[in-house]
């Protein structure tokens, strides 16, 4: 049996105080990466072996360990060494940025950096700077992050970890009924209680919008014709922009008035769109159909 350990890819996330990490930590974990923030250094190894069970859910790890921990550069060489022996790759990826950068961003935060206890932040930049010179030397990228927007700093993880930008948008497309409210979830609300209803029709009212008869007589119509016309150009033009911006998540919510004719069978072209467009992330769902 293969060992759980050689099947991992280790990311250690370190660098200056308010360089960016947590943005990176999040960036990775959105790309199947299992992030932990603060992690001693050396309970590194008893990790590992907490998540061999997991097997490959839990193959790509990213860490963050900076001077939080003041064991940290004392232990760090020696324990990524032996979890190097054991097969996984250990990575250091090095943030840093200026100290009138780092400067700015702790005062819009009005977080206290962690070596600067006295409140004297330029001294405790400079110390932190000099004390992680040698894991900086080390590191397998450096970062100044000084110049980055949060959106360039995604984009850069992303092409260092080969996840080109969009790939990991989840997209879900959700049916749903105004008598029961809108889902809360919901990023984009559609509402089509315009569009003519397939309900009033004797032989399409005990169906619903996936029947291929009540598409079939929803197309036979104009306004709905038109609509979507305008949708896909809407669609098509928004999710690249969404993509750019750095969203990973989105839920589109298409509703009428109860809920299984019209929304649904809006939902179900939306889904087709997106597939056909090269979304892969695309989740169906009619909250008013299900059991």
């Amino acid at each position: 049996m293969d060992d759980p350990l050689k099947k991992r890819k280790i990311v250690i996330i370190t660098g200056l105080s308010g360089s960016g990490k947590s943005t990176v930590a999040r960036t990775l974990e959105d790309q199947g990466f299992f992030c932990v923030d603060n992690i001693p250094v050396d309970l590194l190894p008893k990790l590992l072996e907490l998540t061999d069970s997991e097997g490959d859910e839990l193959a790509s790890l990213a860490l963050v360990m900076d001077l939080r921990q003041r064991e940290f550069l004392p232990q760090y060489s020696s324990i990524f060494a032996a979890v190097e022996m054991t097969g996984a790759s250990v990575e250091i990826l090095f943030l840093e940025a200026r100290d009138q950068v780092i400067i700015r961003r702790y005062s819009e935060t009005r977080r206290q950096h962690p070596l600067a206890a006295k409140g004297n932040l330029l001294e405790g930049i400079d110390r932190e700077r000099r004390e992680l010179k040698e894991i900086r030397e080390k590191a397998d990228w450096v970062i100044d992050t000084s110049d980055m927007t949060v959106h360039q700093l995604r984009q850069k993880i992303e092409k260092i970890f080969d996840t080109p930008a969009g790939q990991g948008l989840k997209i879900i497309v959700n049916s749903f009924g105004y008598g029961r409210g809108v889902p809360m979830e919901s990023d984009l609300v559609l509402d089509v209680r315009f569009l003519p209803n397939p309900y009033y029709m004797v032989d399409l009212k005990f169906k619903d919008g996936r029947d291929p008869e009540v598409v079939e007589w929803m197309l036979s119509q104009d306004t709905t014709k038109k609509f979507l016309e305008k949708l896909d150009d809407f669609l098509i033009f928004l999710l690249p922009l969404y993509i750019r911006e750095g969203k990973r998540y989105l839920t589109i919510s298409v509703g009428c008035t109860g809920g299984r004719h019209r929304s649904v069978a809006v939902t179900e072209h939306i889904s087709g769109l997106l597939i056909q467009n090269g979304c892969a992330g695309v989740e169906l769902r009619h909250r008013e159909l299900s059991p």
